[in-house]
This record gives structure tokens, sequence and C-alpha cells, in this order.
């Protein structure tokens, strides 16, 4: 995994009541550019509820546009059933802190051969697109957007949005009944254009169903949704090769766990989505919590993703 970077908190402000966006610089040296659609993985380091040292990593869409290195912006979205991490980034976190990031990487990043590119959000899900469109004005790209938020409270960057005239852009406010009518949406488009969502599970679910409806093919499907680990029932387990004997609290993620007891594991999004962290099980059920595997593996249960899935049983071995 690639070295942490230290940066500095250079602004803060708060773009909906519910979200705040932080403005970062390196504390020394520069910031990699990077592609629209990129992510970091920031380090928290707090106390838990009981007083106990906690360190939490969250993945953060970067919002800022890649072209500029010199500072990144994530936003946050203060979580309803937070394990911790939103919370302490909305009530610790102040310009002038120090914070440690990683590199960016992307796992949802435009396909730029396409012929158009139909962007559908959904509250916080807003973050990764405005990266994507910088980068598609300067490339003339044909672009259009459908943005669901609910009031003031998750409705950010609509005025930024409303002032780009470059980017036709359609808003609907589920506090007054508006609603996107996906059929409409996906079903209206010229053969080639691909479509790109984020935002809660169900409009996911419900942009893939309608493009299976329609007859559009997955491939011309892109999504990004980075699951919070939830918590659980707590449960151990044993490493096969190193023969630790870690327990898996309620509240903390079976990578957390390994983390915490100083056992490294490959990772990218912490969110189920990616695929870098799979484990194989050796003894055990698991529970699985991802979007990588197939339900024939997850049938298998002879691997897990310890980034968002647990266990259905007692115990687990691990194969590391």
């Amino acid at each position: 995994m690639s070295d942490p970077i230290q940066v500095r908190v250079a602004a803060v402000r708060t773009v909906s009541p519910k979200i705040r966006e932080f403005t970062l610089e390196a504390v020394s040296g520069q910031l990699f550019s990077f592609s629209p659609g990129s992510h970091v993985v920031v380090t928290m380091k707090g106390t838990n509820a009981e007083g106990k040292a906690k360190v939490w990593k969250n993945a953060y869409s970067l919002v800022s546009d890649g072209f500029d290195a010199s500072r990144y912006v994530i936003a946050v979205r203060l979580q309803d059933e937070s394990r911790g991490g939103s919370v302490f980034m909305h009530t610790q976190v102040k310009e002038g802190d120090t914070l440690e990031i990683t590199p960016p990487s992307n796992l949802f990043a435009p396909v730029w051969s396409a012929k158009k590119h139909v962007l559908i959000a959904g509250g916080v899900g807003i973050t990764p697109f405005m990266s994507y469109l910088p980068e598609m004005k300067r490339r003339g790209a044909a672009t259009e957007m459908h943005y669901s938020y609910r009031g003031d409270a998750t409705g950010a960057y609509r005025e930024e949005l409303q002032v780009d005239e470059q980017t036709p852009v359609t808003f609907y406010d589920g506090a007054a009944g508006e609603r996107c009518d996906l059929k409409a949406v996906l079903g209206s488009q010229p053969l080639g254009t691909h479509f790109y969502v984020c935002g809660p599970e169900s409009l996911i679910e419900g942009v893939q169903e309608t493009a299976m409806e329609l007859g559009l093919p997955s491939s011309n499907i892109h999504f990004e949704a980075f699951a919070a680990p939830q918590p659980g029932q707590p449960f151990a387990v044993q490493l096969e090769g190193s023969g630790l004997n870690i327990q898996v609290s309620e509240d903390e993620s079976l990578l957390e766990a390994l983390e915490r007891s100083g056992v490294e594991v490959p990772n990218l999004c912490r969110g189920g989505v990616c695929g870098q962290c799979r484990t194989q099980v050796v003894d055990g059920e698991p529970e699985h919590r991802d979007s990588f595997l197939s339900d024939t593996e997850k049938a298998d249960n002879d691997c897990l993703m310890p980034c968002v899935s647990r266990a259905r049983s007692s115990s687990l071995t691990l194969s590391i």
C-alpha cells in the first residue's frame, strides 16, 4: 500500500445542514493530480463513546478539480447512524488541524469513449460528479445530470450547479414530493450513452433494474456506493498463517480489528466494492455484506471482504 500523506485542513465550510466540506493542503511537498471520480481514505484518530482510543478510516470522494493538485476538497455527510467517523469530522476537525490520507484511487472513472454521459446523483452522492464536470467541460463531452436530494439537509452544491450553463441539471427535492422518472431518463438517451449513479442503494438498484427492463447493456451502467461497515454481533477470528486470535467487537469491522492487531490487508475503498481486501476463509460462515462478490461466490463461503463483511458463525478462520 502507498505511503500516507499528511495534510493540513485549510478551510472548513457547511454546504448543507448535514454536509461539511474540507479543503486539504499538503503539509510538505506536493499533492498528486487525480482523475475524475477519485477518492481518498481519511484516517481519524479519536475516542469512542466509552472513552477508548479509536481509529476510523473512511473513504471520501474528491470534490475538487483533479487538474489542480494544490489542494484536495472532500465533503462529509453526518450519518444518522454513524459509527463515529462522520461525527469526528463534523465535531472535531477544524481549520489548521492535520489529517492523514491515502493517495487518490479511482474506482469510478468516466468512460471517455461514451457518446454521452448521464450523471444520476442522490444526496451526498453528488460529490464524485463535482470532479467529473470540470474535465467533461474541457473535453466538450455531452453531459447531463439528474440530482435527487431531500430539502436543504442533503442538497449540497445546488448553487454551483444552477449557474453551470454547459451541463443541464434537473433537480428533484424529495421533501417536496419530486421524484426522478428513471425510465424516462434512461429511455430517452442516444445509443452509446453511459450512465453513472452514486447515492443510496435504493437509487443504484433502481437504475440497474430500469436499465435491465429497457434492455440497456450492463456495461454502460456504472455506480459507486461506499457502504460504511455496519455493526453486528461480536465474533472471534483465528488467523491460520500467523496463529493470531482476534476478537471483533460489535462496532468495528473485521478489517479494523485486523489492523488494530497489526495485520495489514491491502484495501482501496473500505466499502465492499473494489475487491482489494478479498481474504480466504478456511472455516466458519461469513456474513457477506459486499457489492463485489457474485451470488455464487458468496454461496461458496470460501472468501469474504473484511472491510464490510462479518461472521454468521461464532468464529472464522482466515488463511492469513
